[in-house]
């Protein structure tokens, strides 16, 4: 993808139109950051602070639990849950243990939550206590037989025979077997997405994709990310593939500091942003309306925030215009999809944005509009038509859905 594209003139010198993907798993490019920045502040929820040697530390032990339970290599762990440390640690535990990362939604009714289940052959769910109840109702017509329970609250209630997530972290004693990861091939994420036909299906995201997405973010944005030197406030659901790349990964990539929020709730992000002081704001447009409309915004201090990116839907320009000037920020929108890990185009930080538009090409990606009727003939510009596009983050293929990735993964539009 060597050649010039159009939007690359956009591109200061700065900052590379093509960049080198390393070839590593996720958990070594964790591994990587606590080895250079274990003192650096990873999670903060609720006033309490974990660092990178502790995040490490936690994530091997989940690892070894996981071991010790029987899950293997290219094993699915299902994890059902709001933001908190709870995710993180048990999203690389489960990679670490080279297990596929299975994203459920916690809003998912029975009926949905069986299907993922059922579809990618999960064994094993770390879930919510608060959702317990409707796992558990699903769970005789599933094959998950391991259940991890999460409380975010002191509770005495009995989960016998599944387990707590601090007993269960326990179970392996640290004792982690590092796992052999082909970083191109093997599988990190099953990102389920309705698209627009049927059923939900699972986009198998490499940790190759994964990364690239990140290493890409970081490229685009470098300019204004400081490594170890920002907080990112992640109130976007890490389950959602955004607040997964965009939040988690991210922060974890640059050393720095995810905030997390296990929902948005007005005052409490407010409240959050007065005693965090977060700097970078990964974003939709009716939080940022929520925040703009607020009588009293100013007096939160939200001016310490200085990049929000926003997606899933478009951003009103009158909107983007009043948040700026309340807060000093620049918003930038993007584009992605769930089969893209999942940026592929954002207004740029550093020359002239187009509000209303997704942007420019991220680095390393490139993109046509075609036609319908053939699906490979470039239309003229300004006329509709369908996006494909090309990089190293899109995904390989539908989990067991042979047909479905045929047809989407378009291999001799790029061949003409």
């Amino acid at each position: 993808m060597s050649e010039k594209k159009t939007w690359h003139v956009r591109y200061p010198e700065s900052i590379a139109a093509e960049v080198t993907i390393p070839v590593k798993s996720m958990p070594e490019m964790l591994q990587e950051v606590t080895a250079m920045y274990p003192q650096n502040i990873a999670l903060s929820f609720y006033g309490q602070k974990m660092n990178y040697a502790e995040l490490q530390k936690a994530v091997y032990g989940f690892a070894a639990s996981l071991q010790k339970n029987g899950v293997q290599r290219g094993d699915r762990v299902a994890i059902m849950l709001p933001n908190c440390p709870h995710y993180v640690i048990a999203y690389y535990g489960i990679l670490a243990a080279g297990a596929i990362v299975t994203q459920v939604n916690p809003m998912l009714v029975e009926r949905e939550i069986e299907h993922i289940m059922n579809d990618s052959g999960a064994e094993t769910l770390v879930v919510f206590d608060a959702l317990y109840p409707r796992v558990k109702g699903v769970q005789g017509r599933t094959k998950v037989r391991n259940i991890v329970i999460v409380s975010l609250q002191p509770t005495e209630a009995d989960f016998s025979p599944d387990k707590p997530f601090e007993g269960f972290l326990q179970e392996g004693n640290g004792q982690y077997t590092p796992v052999n990861i082909e970083p191109q091939q093997d599988i990190a994420v099953l990102q389920y997405t309705g698209g627009t036909t049927g059923r939900s299906k699972g986009a198998m995201l490499t940790h190759s994709n994964v990364l690239a997405n990140v290493v890409q973010s970081y490229e685009f944005f470098k300019e204004r990310t400081e490594i170890g030197g920002e907080k990112f406030l992640t109130v976007i659901p890490l389950f959602h593939v955004f607040g997964m790349t965009a939040c988690m990964n991210f922060a974890i990539y640059t050393a720095n500091e995810s905030i997390l929020l296990p929902r948005f709730d007005l005052e409490e992000v407010l409240n959050t942003i007065k005693n965090e002081q977060p700097s970078v704001f990964p974003g939709v447009p009716t939080m940022y309306v929520a925040i703009t409309n607020h009588p009293r915004a100013e007096e939160f201090g939200i001016d310490s925030i200085e990049t929000c990116n926003s997606g899933s839907a478009p951003m009103p320009v009158e909107l983007l215009r009043d948040f700026e000037r309340k807060t000093g920020a620049k918003i930038l929108e993007g584009y992605g999809l769930s089969e893209a890990s999942p940026v592929t185009h954002c207004n740029p930080p550093f020359s002239e944005r187009k509000p209303g538009s997704v942007g420019i090409g991220f680095p390393s990606t490139d993109y046509k509009i075609v036609d319908l009727a053939t699906g490979t003939e470039e239309v003229p510009n300004g006329e509709l038509g369908e996006v494909i596009i090309k990089g190293p983050q899109i995904m390989k293929g539908y989990w067991k859905m042979p047909e479905e990735t045929e047809v989407t993964l378009r291999d001799e539009v790029w061949n003409q």
